[in-house]
């Protein structure tokens, strides 16, 4: 009799303690914010220091993932439904727009405040670009798959702070659907360079943009000039950033903010082409394609590269169930998986002989193995 009446009350004590411990495991993801101090440091400080976000970023992290051994663990199906109705997930996030907002203006006021050199400045422009694809892009291209209106409208702001807005729509409504395809600009191509993609993809993922926004009011009945249009948003407002910045800080340093932006572009682009590079789905009839499986995406779960990037880089899974949360995201052993995490893989990239020599070897070693 006695047990039957502390039987209940024993599971929810362990189902708490389960909570609690997913709850600290959470804590992990706040690793990103030592990006977010040395920018921090970047944007009050004078000489090397400016320049101390990309030395941890592009060669600290890459260096200690070549002697940390990558995590496969996948959590419990338990342990998995914690995890996604655990709001610290969801909280950390949102915490983030208001940071890459206190971030941003602080960037822009440090220029005011101090007499810089020309290096000094480029090392501010280049840590608040890190900040822009990490932060900006990176937890935008999270909370963007959300279904949740409020969460889409952090999504946007984040994209806002790289000027880079249209992604929110070609990347879910574009990129899922062609991914690994020729229609896809953001899959790169088989011995593309990544200089090369980076004109492709920016110009005609843009293009796509358009193309996807008009056709949806076109679907309503509604001209492509209407301002429900989220492609004419997206400029009003983007154009409305510039002009803000401009009246209160002047040409110069709207200048700066511009050249950040840039950056965080190009940071985005180019770990997208390391996520899909080489990479095709069979064509089942004409304009067809077999649906999208983990083998379509380079994996990595090199631990760092992971928690920096909100779990980004298990990409494969992403682009298997684009719904699933960031901290349920899963590895797939049958995944190509990337020589190094994302970070590494990002440098690698931007020498295309040493890319070429190590990536084509592993698709060629995929294509024997699916023969």
């Amino acid at each position: 009799m006695l047990s039957q009446i502390t039987q209940p009350f024993a599971k929810i004590l362990i189902l708490k303690y389960k909570y609690n411990s997913m709850s600290i495991k959470a804590l992990k993801y706040l690793l990103p914010l030592t990006i977010y101090y040395t920018c921090w440091l970047s944007f009050s400080l004078t000489g090397w220091v400016t320049w101390l976000p990309m030395l941890y970023a592009w060669v600290a992290i890459p260096v200690a993932e070549l002697f940390i051994h990558p995590n496969t663990k996948n959590l419990t199906a338990a342990e998995e439904e914690l995890a996604r109705h655990n709001k610290l997930y969801d909280n950390m996030l949102y915490a983030i727009v208001l940071a890459q907002y206190v971030a941003l203006a602080y960037f822009l006021y440090s220029f005011k405040i101090s007499n810089l050199l020309w290096w000094e400045k480029l090392g501010r422009v280049f840590s608040m670009g890190l900040l822009c694809g990490t932060f900006g892009i990176n937890v935008g291209h999270e909370l963007g798959h959300r279904v949740n209106k409020f969460e889409q409208f952090l999504a946007k702001s984040l994209l806002l702070t790289s000027l880079y807005m249209h992604f929110f729509i070609e990347h879910n409504k574009g990129h899922h659907k062609h991914v690994a395809t020729p229609e896809d600009p953001s899959s790169a191509r088989y011995n593309e360079p990544v200089y090369t993609f980076y004109f492709r993809t920016i110009f005609f993922s843009y293009l796509s943009a358009w193309k996807i926004a008009n056709a949806e009011l076109s679907k309503k009945g509604l001209s492509i000039f209407s301002l429900k249009n989220e492609m004419l948003q997206a400029h009003i407002i983007q154009l409305a950033l510039i002009g803000v910045i401009y009246y209160f800080f002047g040409g110069l340093i709207l200048v700066y903010f511009l050249a950040a932006s840039f950056v965080g572009i190009l940071l985005l682009e180019t770990v997208n082409y390391v996520e899909h590079y080489g990479l095709q789905r069979n064509e089942t009839a004409e304009g067809k394609y077999e649906r999208t499986m983990p083998h379509h995406s380079w994996n990595s779960s090199h631990v760092l590269g992971r928690i920096l990037l909100f779990e980004l880089s298990r990409h494969s899974d992403h682009h298997y169930m684009a719904s699933r949360k960031y901290q349920v995201l899963q590895h797939h052993i049958h995944a190509p998986q990337l020589p190094t995490g994302y970070p590494g893989s990002i440098i690698l990239s931007l020498f295309p002989p040493a890319w070429f020599y190590i990536m084509n070897k592993k698709i060629k070693t995929i294509k024997k193995q699916s023969e």
